[in-house]
């Protein structure tokens, strides 16, 4: 399975996706993922599973855009 995952920080919000959700999640409270060293704390604001890859890397590019944005804020936070 595949993970796209939505983390709030301590500024702003990051989209990401990943084969192993508690490793990511653990690497990002670590400090060890660059894009949210400067952003701790984060939380887990959601997160969907797709068994393809390709998918999973679709819905993490779509979550990215604006209109992306737009359903999360309209529909999952």
């Amino acid at each position: 399975m595949y993970y796209i995952y939505s983390l709030r920080c301590k500024e702003g919000y990051y989209i990401g996706c990943t084969e192993n959700l508690e490793e990511r999640l653990e690497r990002h409270q670590k400090g060890y993922v660059p894009a949210t060293t400067d952003r701790l704390p984060i939380e887990l604001e959601f997160y969907f599973a797709a068994q393809n890859k390709y998918t999973a890397f679709k819905l993490e590019k779509y979550f990215k855009s604006g209109s992306g944005r737009a359903f999360i804020n309209k529909h999952l936070v």
